[in-house]
């Protein structure tokens, strides 16, 4: 296939700038700069010196993956002592064999009573989670079970917390610092995840994501505390996805993998925590999380375009649940960066600018699914990224071009060309599904550039992860992230 304009000039500018990318250098930050660290990231509680994290912790939920395992809920539930339990789901699911194979088994249970919240929304807002939270707590539940994609997986979990916590406000959780980022100290109620996506990887973190549409886009709670204590991962639960949700969601699996797989390590991360409490979900790349979200990364490149072309192979929607869940503890672990930073305004100021409806989705309302939004920035942040550790973006590229690290197209490649060629195997790969060609296609403009990055700049949970903006000390990136928006136009 010949080269494209773009593709050539791409390759000759960072033959161009071989010196050294400037956020490939890492050096060492004056201990002066504590105050500016603790300031810019808002930590509860500010150290003392600057001091890098040293250890990493490892959580997830259990997991329960096979044909047919939801019929198993209700004894699950039953063998947990469960009083009264919240099922959550939503308005589509409610009609579909997922939600009813769930109710049969709870209704095949003695002395287990449940009460149905079906209102869950695509892309939750404060005003969603605020009802939900409200049916909740007039009632007294015991346990939690959710049956839906990641927007109803999440809305349970922000449902349990402030059952819990019946006196909190909403932003009380929220990650600072758009909200206070509270610790969670007080033990939650059980909560049982049913995934009907394979994407988000819900049912293994304690992350949940909201759009808070007073300021157009999205951020949310991330915390251990929050993570179901089973996910139930049943091959048959994704049969009814159309084509564009398995699409939209397996993007969400790639970038999970992609961004924890390259956030800066663990032991990059600064400040380290003064308490064990305040140490953060999202930690940075680590040897557990790596090894998750490598298998994930290769088994989507290798399986995604198969559902796009085929929604009914059943190996590949087998292995794509499993890859969503792999993904999940990969990033429930590390953390994602850039592509979930600059998504959220994407995704976010939709509703109120370009309005863009992306195909194959029941609503009445705009939406660029959150997978989409995620990947629209992708061939841009990766060349962006690629200088900070070549041998990692080095076996990516391999992946995405279905060649073993070893090839001789993949180690002739100079260190500094190494974004330009993962920007093009990206953007092909993005082609290939189908994915709209960059913000031009979902309505963006280059005037909203700046608009987008205001947006961006208060998503510190997961920026501080990215490589040449979180292990900076004192900037906010704002130049960069204009900079990777303004090359995610088009392509």
């Amino acid at each position: 296939m010949a080269a494209s304009r773009n593709s050539i000039l791409r390759l000759i500018n960072a033959a161009q700038h071989s010196s050294c990318p400037c956020h490939a250098c890492r050096p060492s930050h004056p201990h002066a700069a504590v105050h500016a660290i603790n300031q810019l990231r808002n930590f509860a509680t500010p150290v003392a010196a600057i001091e890098k994290e040293y250890a990493f912790e490892v959580a997830a939920s259990n997991l329960r993956f096979g044909d047919g395992v939801t019929a198993e809920v209700g004894m699950d539930l039953k063998n947990m002592k469960a009083r009264k339990v919240a099922v959550f789901t939503d308005p589509n699911v409610a009609k579909l064999r997922p939600m009813k194979t769930a109710l049969q088994a709870l209704d095949a249970e003695a002395d287990l009573p449940f009460e149905v919240y079906d209102s869950v929304v695509a892309e939750p807002t404060e005003d969603s989670w605020r009802d939900a939270i409200a049916w909740t707590r007039e009632r007294d539940f015991s346990h939690f079970l959710a049956v839906g994609g990641g927007s109803v997986i999440d809305t349970a979990k922000a449902a349990n917390l402030f059952s819990v916590y019946k006196d909190a406000d909403l932003m009380d959780f929220i990650n600072a610092p758009v909200g206070k980022g509270l610790p969670i100290s007080q033990p939650l109620r059980p909560l049982i995840a049913i995934p009907t996506t394979a994407g988000t990887g819900s049912e293994t973190t304690g992350t949940a994501i909201l759009d808070i549409t007073s300021r157009s886009f999205k951020t949310g709670i991330a915390n251990r505390a929050m993570k179901p204590v089973l996910g139930i991962v049943d091959t048959h639960n994704t049969e009814s996805c159309p084509t564009e949700v398995h699409i939209s969601a397996g993007l969400d699996v790639l970038f999970h993998s992609m961004e924890s797989f390259t956030a800066i390590p663990y032991t990059e991360r600064t400040p380290r925590p003064a308490n064990p409490i305040l140490r953060p979900a999202y930690q940075g790349s680590n040897p557990v999380a790596d090894i998750f979200s490598l298998w994930a990364l290769r088994t989507t490149v290798k399986y995604l375009p198969r559902i796009a072309k085929n929604r009914g192979d059943e190996e590949a929607r087998r292995q794509m649940l499993l890859a969503s869940s792999f993904a999940g503890i990969g990033f429930g672990n590390a953390g994602v960066h850039l592509c979930h930073g600059m998504s959220y305004p994407i995704s976010g100021l939709n509703k109120k600018g370009p309005k863009y409806k992306h195909p194959g989705y029941v609503t009445d309302s705009p939406i660029i699914p959150h997978g989409i939004s995620v990947a629209l920035t992708g061939p841009a942040v990766f060349q962006f990224t690629a200088p900070s550790s070549p041998d990692r973006h080095r076996q990516a590229l391999a992946i995405f071009n279905s060649v073993s690290e070893s090839d001789p197209s993949i180690t002739k490649i100079p260190d500094v060309e190494l974004g330009a060629h993962l920007y093009e195997s990206i953007a092909r790969f993005l082609d290939g599904l189908g994915v709209p060609r960059g913000l031009k296609a979902v309505g963006y403009k280059a005037s909203d550039v700046n608009m987008l990055v205001d947006g961006t700049i208060p998503q510190r949970r997961v920026l501080d992860l990215a490589p040449g903006i979180g292990d900076v000390v004192g900037s906010d990136g704002r130049e960069h992230l204009a900079k990777i928006l303004e090359g995610s136009l088009e392509y």
